[in-house]
Protein backbone atom coordinates (compact mmCIF):
# COMPACT_ATOMS: atom_id res chain seq x y z
CA UNK A 1 0.00 0.00 0.00
CA UNK A 2 3.17 2.44 0.71
CA UNK A 3 3.93 1.75 -2.97
CA UNK A 4 0.49 2.88 -4.05
CA UNK A 5 0.58 6.36 -2.27
CA UNK A 6 4.27 6.93 -3.20
CA UNK A 7 3.03 6.48 -7.01
CA UNK A 8 0.33 8.49 -6.61
CA UNK A 9 2.04 11.62 -4.42
CA UNK A 10 4.74 11.52 -7.45
CA UNK A 11 2.08 11.57 -10.47
CA UNK A 12 2.53 7.88 -11.79
CA UNK A 13 -1.01 7.30 -10.68
CA UNK A 14 -3.40 10.10 -10.43
CA UNK A 15 -7.05 10.71 -10.70
CA UNK A 16 -7.95 7.78 -8.44
CA UNK A 17 -12.07 8.43 -7.03
CA UNK A 18 -12.30 8.08 -3.31
CA UNK A 19 -15.06 7.09 -1.01
CA UNK A 20 -16.56 8.97 1.61
CA UNK A 21 -14.21 7.63 3.72
CA UNK A 22 -11.41 8.06 1.62
CA UNK A 23 -10.71 4.21 0.19
CA UNK A 24 -9.03 4.35 -3.06
CA UNK A 25 -11.66 2.97 -5.82
CA UNK A 26 -9.74 1.82 -8.39
CA UNK A 27 -11.12 1.43 -11.89
CA UNK A 28 -9.81 -1.37 -14.23
CA UNK A 29 -7.46 1.02 -16.35
CA UNK A 30 -5.82 1.93 -12.27
CA UNK A 31 -5.16 -2.13 -11.98
CA UNK A 32 -4.37 -2.65 -15.65
CA UNK A 33 -2.02 0.54 -15.41
CA UNK A 34 -0.57 -0.52 -12.20
CA UNK A 35 0.57 -3.93 -13.95
CA UNK A 36 2.43 -1.99 -16.81
CA UNK A 37 4.26 -0.37 -13.80
CA UNK A 38 4.98 -3.30 -11.60
CA UNK A 39 6.39 -5.10 -14.44
CA UNK A 40 8.58 -1.95 -14.80
CA UNK A 41 9.88 -1.61 -11.46
CA UNK A 42 10.04 -5.42 -11.43
CA UNK A 43 12.33 -5.35 -14.24
CA UNK A 44 14.67 -2.74 -12.03
CA UNK A 45 13.61 0.87 -14.36
CA UNK A 46 14.76 3.56 -12.04
CA UNK A 47 11.37 5.60 -10.97
CA UNK A 48 12.53 8.40 -12.73
CA UNK A 49 12.21 6.43 -15.98
CA UNK A 50 8.83 5.05 -14.84
CA UNK A 51 7.90 8.74 -14.64
CA UNK A 52 8.98 9.48 -17.65
CA UNK A 53 7.85 6.73 -19.72
CA UNK A 54 4.18 7.63 -17.57
CA UNK A 55 4.28 11.34 -18.96
CA UNK A 56 4.81 10.30 -22.80
CA UNK A 57 1.56 8.05 -21.99
CA UNK A 58 -0.37 10.78 -21.00
CA UNK A 59 1.15 13.20 -23.51
CA UNK A 60 -0.83 10.98 -26.13
CA UNK A 61 -0.05 8.91 -29.72
CA UNK A 62 2.86 11.12 -31.00
CA UNK A 63 5.07 10.08 -28.11
CA UNK A 64 4.92 6.95 -29.18
CA UNK A 65 8.11 6.38 -30.88
CA UNK A 66 10.05 7.94 -27.75
CA UNK A 67 8.08 5.37 -25.75
CA UNK A 68 9.42 2.43 -27.61
CA UNK A 69 12.76 3.69 -27.64
CA UNK A 70 12.39 4.14 -23.86
CA UNK A 71 11.59 0.70 -23.23
CA UNK A 72 13.77 -0.68 -25.89
CA UNK A 73 16.58 0.62 -23.38
CA UNK A 74 14.76 -0.97 -21.07
CA UNK A 75 15.08 -3.91 -22.97
CA UNK A 76 19.01 -3.78 -23.20
CA UNK A 77 19.41 -3.03 -19.84
CA UNK A 78 17.28 -6.20 -18.48
CA UNK A 79 18.91 -8.55 -21.39
CA UNK A 80 22.54 -7.22 -19.86
CA UNK A 81 21.33 -7.97 -16.26
CA UNK A 82 20.44 -11.55 -17.29
CA UNK A 83 23.32 -12.16 -19.10
CA UNK A 84 25.40 -11.32 -16.07
CA UNK A 85 22.94 -13.22 -13.74
CA UNK A 86 23.53 -16.20 -16.32
CA UNK A 87 27.31 -16.29 -16.25
CA UNK A 88 27.20 -16.27 -12.42
CA UNK A 89 24.39 -18.76 -12.25
CA UNK A 90 27.12 -21.01 -14.45
CA UNK A 91 29.62 -20.40 -12.10
CA UNK A 92 27.39 -21.74 -9.08
CA UNK A 93 26.68 -24.79 -11.03
CA UNK A 94 30.38 -25.30 -11.52
CA UNK A 95 31.38 -24.78 -7.87
CA UNK A 96 28.49 -27.21 -7.19
CA UNK A 97 30.03 -29.79 -9.34
CA UNK A 98 33.21 -29.43 -8.19
CA UNK A 99 32.35 -30.10 -4.59
CA UNK A 100 29.88 -33.01 -5.48
CA UNK A 101 33.06 -34.29 -7.21
CA UNK A 102 35.38 -34.32 -3.74
CA UNK A 103 35.31 -37.69 -1.92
Amino acid sequence: MDTLRYYERIGLIGDIARTATGQRRFSDDHLEWLGVLKCLRDTGMPVEQMHRFATLVRAGDHTVAERIALLEAHKEAVDARMDDLAAKRDYLLGKIDYYRSLP
